[in-house]
């Protein structure tokens, strides 16, 4: 078995990479990506705690983006994690992050009595991580300003809300670019979200894509029918995973819910074949 989408503390996830490696051994996994949001802090720990063992980390991530009035999400496995055309787009994403994050807190406290600072959202983070949305909504809860995550994301951190302010980031294209310079590959992640898909596939076909995530919870049967025949269409690979975030004992029920065919990893790994043969030529 394979999980192709993780994430950690260094993100938006529930539990560290340690723990994440633990608990992915004691389910027998063969392989996982851990693809933390705009950063790629999580690979040296993981590969740390699974030495020794035969289960294989894939280095990876998962950049955001926006286009056309669409969040799309754009994964990267076997990734340069010091690539620095990688490393500068997290690095813009992140100060795109630190921006958000002032302005929502500018937006709170006046438009609440919530007494909530940037200093509180980041003691829910990692130091090193990606600070987003759910952190701030962990503070609201604890300033009481919300119920529970639910509540804090529905009054305060969805795109309706008046205190949302939404991130000013990188686009697609260039996240799908330095993936490639990175000699990895990319994937548009859970592409059920886009009704542009097929338009925007084609599209980052010309600046590197390499695949569809079609296989992830929020798919049903249909819809990843439809994305492994979009992506044999265009030439593409499909990939899957959880899109785990929570702790131990959430995951049985994560993977009841989802399984991959074993010809999906043996694609991907002839995809990297093929990248580092180019390479090879290339040099």
């Amino acid at each position: 078995m394979i999980d192709l989408h993780m994430h950690t503390t260094f993100s938006d996830g529930s539990i560290s990479p340690e723990e994440l490696v633990a608990m992915v051994i004691e389910h027998g996994m063969e392989a996982i990506a851990i693809t933390d949001h705009d950063n790629t802090q999580s690979y040296l720990p993981a590969m740390k705690a699974a030495e020794g063992t035969s289960l294989e980390i894939i280095p990876g991530i998962e950049i955001n983006t926006w286009w056309k009035g669409h969040e799309v999400h754009v994964l990267g496995y076997y990734i340069d994690p010091e690539n620095e055309t990688l490393k500068d787009v997290c690095k813009e994403h992140n100060c795109a992050r630190e921006e958000q994050l002032t302005h929502l807190v500018s937006l709170i406290r006046k438009q609440s009595r919530i007494g909530i600072t940037v200093e509180d959202i980041q003691a829910f983070s990692r130091p090193g991580g990606t600070i987003g949305r759910p952190h701030v909504a962990k503070a609201l809860v604890e300033k009481g300003g919300a119920n529970n995550i639910s509540d804090a994301f529905r009054k305060f951190l969805v795109p309706t809300a008046p205190t949302y302010h939404r991130r000013e980031t990188v686009s697609p294209h260039e996240a799908v670019e330095a993936i490639y310079e990175a000699g990895g590959i990319a994937v548009i992640a859970h592409p059920g979200d886009m009704p542009i898909i097929e338009e925007l596939a084609t599209d980052l076909i010309n600046y590197g894509l390499r695949g569809l995530e079609a296989y992830h919870k929020s798919h049903s049967p249909a819809e990843i029918e439809f994305h492994c025949s979009l992506a044999e269409k265009l030439g593409l690979i499909v990939t899957g995973g959880t899109d785990f975030h929570g702790t131990p004992d959430l995951y049985p029920n994560a993977l009841s819910r989802f399984h991959l065919p074993d010809w999906v990893y043996a694609q991907l790994k002839q995809e990297k074949r093929q990248i580092d043969l180019r390479s090879v030529k290339v040099s």
